[in-house]
């Protein structure tokens, strides 16, 4: 059973719990929004799927519902004992881990299974950090759907010459595919919060975008980023200099958005 308003309310009240600002807490309590996150995330059975940031368990029963092995992680203790109680029924019954996703022991939480998924709805202040943990240090998960705000999913999806493209676009695009599949506004949750949310659906490559060495790579991607008013001939002088342009058949003049994450490896001195 998916959790309303008025049950996640009343849950709250009896277990004299509160929403936590400094958690960046906003609970999903639209029973259709949560089905949605879990056919989004094309969850077949059995699928082994980590869940970051259970809260009140809506979303955890929703992606046992259609089929999920879940293991719900949650940061905040008082939350323990409301997840328990929601989850008691539910079959099979999802493994709970108190901890820090950012702290978190992956190889061990993950053991038992090769490929993993992970489904969540994050707060503002650890969306991106995560997403580029996870890409960066956790090859086992190989599919995430996260619901995050407008902004961020933007950032997270943005492809080249667009406004939201960034280093966090890049890091994305050199490990996955990534793309919006959903749009969820603020009332399906508790508090309301005064943003939009995205669902942004994030799929491992097979092997990096390019071949590039990642540290030349990314290096040069912050130094671009960092003066990205500049042109990359200034951005980047003292570290590409006009035969590197003309290898890679870049134009110097070029500005930091301008630039795929291909173009960034070609840059960078991958092969052809």
């Amino acid at each position: 059973m998916t959790i309303t308003r008025r049950q996640a309310i009343d849950l709250l009240d009896r277990h004299h719990v509160r929403p936590s600002r400094a958690l960046g807490q906003n609970f999903v309590v639209d029973p259709n929004t949560v089905r949605r996150i879990a056919r989004l995330a094309q969850i077949e059975a059995g699928d082994p799927v980590v869940e970051v940031g259970a809260g009140l368990g809506s979303l955890t029963v929703a992606l046992v519902e259609a089929g999920a092995d879940v293991t719900a992680v949650e940061l905040d203790r008082h939350l323990l004992p409301v997840l328990d109680e929601v989850l008691t029924e539910s079959d099979p019954r999802p493994r709970i881990v108190h901890g820090d996703a950012l702290k978190l022991d992956w190889s061990r939480l993950l053991a038992g299974h090769s490929r993993w998924q992970l489904v969540a709805n994050l707060p503002y202040n650890v969306a991106t950090p995560l997403v580029l943990d996870v890409l960066d240090g956790v090859p086992a998960i190989d599919r995430m759907l996260v619901m995050v705000q407008r902004e961020v999913g933007e950032r997270l999806a943005a492809p080249a010459s667009t406004p939201a493209y960034g280093i966090p676009s890049v890091k994305v695009a050199y490990w996955a595919s990534a793309e919006i599949v959903g749009r969820v506004g603020p009332n399906v949750f508790l508090p309301r919060p005064k943003v939009e949310s995205v669902l942004v659906r994030i799929v491992r490559r097979a092997s990096p975008a390019t071949p590039a060495d990642p540290g030349r790579l990314f290096s040069l991607v912050r130094a671009g980023f960092g003066q990205r008013r500049k042109m990359l001939r200034r951005a980047l002088a003292g570290r590409v200099g006009p035969d590197d342009f003309d290898r890679a058949a870049i134009p110097p003049e070029a500005r930091a958005e301008e630039l795929s994450v291909q173009q960034w490896g070609r840059l960078a001195g991958a092969p052809e």
